[in-house]
């Protein structure tokens, strides 16, 4: 299909898109992208038909070609829906008048219009994951390495905003891969085993798909023989039963002819597949916001850690700034997802066989939820390609507050001498600022022994283990 131009085409970047809608997801649910997905469908329709002996393979192929090269204009198509509920049925329309007058019927043929609508969206949602989990693996790799090159940079760890105990760079590193990896994860098991097609016709039963269906506009002989005159293959299902059940032959071939997972039945009303989607979607961009505010507190000039690569990320009015605007346009996207979540949740309660609105209401949600996803994916993966981390300044951050960072670590050392005590001492050289030369500290530790537990570089715990378990479980 080349669609064409048109206001209402999203493809076309908008106002605010370079910052909440950036990279290639975007495209992907864009309003063409949404037409090639449900004329994608109508086509796979035709084929299954083929397979199933009820539409000869000359009259599918004939569909398929027209669904090819049919030219839609999306905003044409929406301003007719307002008519009709949804745009499926003008583009049957125009569909039937691209193909010769005795195929017409087999378009469209035994679906209803949500099965179409369904059925893109899984497409539109399947062809979006490329780019938006590209962009996952990338920013996994990332912080892989940042964890595998900084397991030895030593930062202070931050609790409550505070400064808490010396850690490194690497954990750090490492924790945003765990959390990156595992909404990767999920995402592809949602994409592998929750994009199903759906075929259940007028109210879910598969009704108007007849054993002993003569193929659409045929008669005779012939119309009782499948693809390129062969037997029919009604009986080819997943077996059971249901086999050489024809509305059941349908729902798997529809399935595969459009490559998605095939649904044990229709879900016209039965939403969890959307709802796994939209779950699956927002636990991505919480994985994406944590580590982009994270690299926003790291770049402030009072903590300077971190920079992001490049001279961009200037100020209007002040020319020394350098702000991380990839890592705030990756949190701002991000920002958008929990509100599209709860509304794709919230119309989960789809009345009988065929919602009153809820089943309406997915459909800019989802579509935002995936580019609101994809640009912070994308984002994020500007932000951290050529991060630039200040070792030095990260070890100098740790002397601010004179020891007092490993504060604990003193404590554990007086406690065999002062017992429960030792808290109540530390506490008061950490006020006083002279934890390194509190008499009542040194009266109990040399000064070799606390100058060693003041240093944060031999206080690290499990940190180089910890980014090796990390690691490896992101190789697996």
């Amino acid at each position: 299909m080349r669609p064409s131009s048109s206001p209402s085409d999203r493809a076309a970047p908008g106002l605010f898109d370079g910052v909440l809608a950036a990279g290639e997801v975007r495209a992907a649910v864009a309003d063409a992208a949404w037409v090639r997905a449900m004329l994608d469908a109508e086509a796979a329709l035709a084929r299954a038909a083929a397979r199933c002996g009820i539409a000869t393979a000359e009259d599918a192929s004939a569909v398929t070609a027209a669904c090819a090269s049919l030219e839609v204009d999306p905003g044409e198509l929406g301003a007719e829906a307002t008519g009709t509920g949804n745009p499926v049925v003008p583009l049957i329309g125009r569909l039937r008048a691209a193909v010769p007058e005795h195929v017409a019927p087999l378009v469209h043929r035994g679906a209803t219009s949500q099965d179409i609508v369904d059925t893109a969206a899984m497409l539109v949602a399947q062809r979006a994951l490329v780019p938006l989990l590209g962009d996952l693996a990338a920013v996994t790799e990332l912080t892989a390495a940042l964890a595998d090159r900084h397991r030895g940079t030593v930062v202070a760890g931050r609790t409550l905003l505070q400064q808490a105990l010396p850690t490194t760079f690497g954990l750090v590193a490492a924790g945003w891969l765990t959390g990156l990896d595992s909404a990767r994860r999920r995402l592809v098991e949602v994409r592998d085993h929750r994009l199903a097609a759906q075929l259940g016709g007028a109210a879910g039963t598969l009704a108007a798909f007849r054993p002993g269906d003569p193929p659409a506009g045929r008669t005779g002989e012939a119309a009782h023989r499948g693809d390129a005159g062969q037997p029919a293959l009604a009986g080819e299902v997943r077996g059971g039963a249901d086999a050489g059940d024809v509305g059941v032959c349908m729902l798997g071939a529809f399935s595969a002819e459009a490559g998605l997972a095939e649904p044990d039945l229709p879900w016209h009303t039965e939403r969890t597949r959307v709802a796994d989607l939209a779950g699956a979607l927002g636990t991505a961009a919480g994985a994406i916001a944590k580590v982009a505010r994270d690299l926003v507190l790291f770049a402030q000039t009072e903590v300077g850690e971190v920079a992001e690569a490049g001279d961009g990320g200037g100020s209007s009015t002040l020319p020394h700034k350098h702000n991380p605007i990839a890592a705030i346009s990756a949190a701002a996207a991000a920002a958008q997802a929990p509100g599209l979540v709860a509304t794709l949740l919230a119309a989960m309660a789809h009345e009988h066989q065929r919602a009153a609105g809820d089943w309406h209401a997915e459909w800019q949600p989802l579509r935002a939820l995936l580019a609101s996803t994809g640009s912070a994916a994308h984002q994020l993966r500007r932000a951290l390609t050529g991060l630039r981390v200040d070792a030095g300044r990260m070890r100098a951050n740790l002397d601010l507050t004179h020891g007092a960072l490993l504060a604990e670590r003193v404590a554990g050392a007086l406690r065999p001498a002062l017992g429960t005590g030792a808290h109540a001492v530390v506490r008061a050289a950490v006020a006083r600022g002279d934890l390194g030369t509190d008499p009542a500290i040194t009266a109990h530790l040399d000064p070799a022994h606390l100058a060693e537990l003041l240093t944060p570089e031999t206080y690290l715990g499990s940190t180089d283990a910890l980014i090796d378990r990390a690691l490896t479980a992101a190789r697996r």
